[in-house]
């Protein structure tokens, strides 16, 4: 009978062990997804980022961007992956004592054609259209154009390690003529580290050329971030710094910071 009890209590001691080491593998697998921007993965994204330094009155910037990703499954082999930035501002003095704005400031919406097996050499890409939408609610807060440009996205995951470039550029072709028009390309080259337990280290630019003005805007980022669950539900808290290696006239400088939290909604296609 105790050689019965021991055994049982032995095997629910090895389920545990097994339960826990599968857990944690699908923790460290989703983690990894999230470094991917075409992955097969429903996630909803709030990014805080805070920057300083903007104008002769050294003013400050606030960003919440609500970024959900949603990947469509067209067929056996292509999925469509919608993202979506929808930046919600509070800004104070960023031109000069302009005072201070709170709102909506413009949406950018990519959708990306991307194969749902890597390629060759275990590429993964997504190439597609991106928009710009004229969302802003006050004019310190938006372009007041539409705009429209290609976008695409090239990477490779081998073991813990991910890296590649999401870029697109963007032409306004409606909106306020007394604006400028927006002819700018942004470039994200990336590298990120995951760890088998789903912690993932992050380093990339977030850079921005305007061709108009011939101007750059050059932020690096070092980030942390680490995926947990509220019960089923897996959750991604992330932490960083951001420091403006070039900026145009008037815009941000030296250190910033970002924090966000994401929620995951694996879908399996």
């Amino acid at each position: 009978m105790l050689k019965a009890a021991r055994l049982f209590l032995l095997g629910i001691a090895t389920v545990l062990i097994v339960s826990s080491n599968y857990a944690r593998a699908q923790d460290a697998d989703l983690a990894k997804k999230l470094s991917n921007p075409v992955a097969s993965l429903i996630s909803v994204p709030f990014q805080f980022n805070y920057n300083t330094g903007y104008g002769p009155a050294d003013g400050d910037n606030v960003t919440l961007n609500i970024q959900p990703v949603i990947p469509i499954s067209l067929n056996e082999k292509w999925n469509l992956i919608s993202r979506t930035i929808v930046p919600v501002v509070w800004q104070d003095d960023i031109a000069g004592n302009s005072g201070t704005q709170f709102g909506l400031s413009d949406t950018t919406q990519s959708l990306f054609l991307s194969p749902k097996d890597p390629g060759p050499g275990g590429i993964i890409w997504g190439l597609g259209p991106v928009f710009l939408l004229p969302t802003g609610t006050d004019s310190l807060l938006s372009t007041e154009k539409w705009g429209a440009g290609p976008t695409g996205v090239i990477l490779k995951q081998s073991g813990p390690w991910t890296y590649g470039m999401l870029a697109n550029h963007i032409w306004s072709f409606a909106g306020d003529s007394s604006r400028s028009d927006v002819n700018s390309t942004f470039l994200q080259p990336f590298l990120s580290y995951t760890t088998p337990t789903a912690w993932t280290f992050t380093l990339n630019s977030e850079s921005t050329y305007d061709w108009t003005n011939n101007e750059w805007s050059i932020p690096i980022n070092a980030m942390v971030a680490k995926l947990v669950r509220f019960g089923e539900q897996p959750v991604s808290f992330q932490a960083g710094v951001r420091y403006w290696a070039d900026s145009a006239p008037g815009g941000p400088e030296g250190l910033g910071a970002r924090f966000a939290v994401t929620f995951l909604f694996p879908t399996g296609n």
